[in-house]
């Protein structure tokens, strides 16, 4: 069973979907976060814009660091957001 998800975008991911934060029910197909990516990327051209590059993106979920094979659960916080550098 998928979703329902919240899902957050930062930084430049946010500016190309529209949106800082939205809530999905994607099909019961998208069971990781892989799955979700395959699936927003499928929305419009807006989200596929932000996932074009899918390597450059990372994710959380319920505010841990995730991959793309982190399984979801119904009422899950994904977060998006570009890589993070430190000095």
């Amino acid at each position: 069973m998928s979703g329902p998800f919240s899902i957050l975008y930062f930084a430049w991911l946010r500016e190309r979907v529209g949106v800082a934060e939205e809530t999905l029910t994607p099909p019961d197909t998208v069971t990781t976060v892989a799955d979700l990516v395959v699936y927003l990327a499928s929305l419009d051209q807006r989200h596929a814009a932000a996932f074009k590059d899918r390597e450059t993106v990372r994710c959380a979920v319920n505010q841990e660091f995730a991959d793309a094979m982190t399984v979801l659960r119904p009422d899950d916080e994904v977060a998006f957001f570009p890589p993070v550098t430190g000095g």
